[in-house]
């Protein structure tokens, strides 16, 4: 099962960390979806439809699952997202040579799962607690091919109606899955492949 479009990952001065799914294709259609991670440890899921939580949560771990409305605005640099009590803005800057260097990568190639394999020790080397390859739940294998990457500078969150603070790392790592997030808030084009069995 493969999913093509934009993954976002921040932290907060409060402690929470944030990761957005942003996918323009999906064996489930368009759709955005949230993974939080609270400083208690709680890691929540917001996602629009049963269909997508039943998926995400049989992958990926987590203590809370909620169907609400994820929508995502994107508008110049800025995004705009609503996805039950989070609210969340955030700006990005210009990409680096690294995300240069991702858009020359072919998409064809970026949807490979050996070309995963290929970057998965450049990406951990470059960018600690990235991993282009795992184990998830289920004996579901995933590999993720990159594109793009660009600095996000600026966020803005709230979380039922209380103020998650200023950017900051995202430190711990989120614990979702086998891997995290750049340490460094960042948006990463991204092709993600999910096999439903161990191979």
């Amino acid at each position: 099962m493969r999913f093509e479009g934009w993954i976002a990952g921040l932290g907060t001065s409060s402690g929470t960390r944030v990761v957005l799914g942003h996918w323009q294709r999906t064996p489930f259609g368009p759709f955005s979806d949230v993974m939080l991670e609270r400083a208690d440890g709680e890691r929540l899921l917001m996602a629009p439809t049963q269909e997508t939580a039943d998926f995400i949560g049989g992958t990926y771990v987590f203590e809370t699952v909620r169907v609400v409305p994820v929508r995502v605005g994107v508008a110049d640099r800025t995004w705009t997202v609503t996805a039950g009590p989070l609210e969340l803005r955030f700006l990005t800057g210009r990409r680096g040579p690294l995300g240069c260097l991702l858009r020359a990568v072919p998409g064809a190639l970026a949807r490979r799962p050996a070309w995963s394999a290929c970057t998965y020790w450049p990406a951990r080397l470059l960018l600690p607690g990235v991993r282009t390859r795992g184990s998830a739940r289920a004996g579901r294998r995933e590999w993720y091919g990159a594109q793009d990457l660009r600095p996000i500078r600026a966020v803005s969150a709230s979380f039922a109606g209380a103020d998650l603070g200023v950017m900051a790392i995202v430190e711990p790592p989120v614990r979702f899955g086998f891997g995290s997030v750049p340490r460094r808030p960042a948006l990463v084009r991204v092709t993600t492949t999910v096999a439903l069995e161990a191979e």
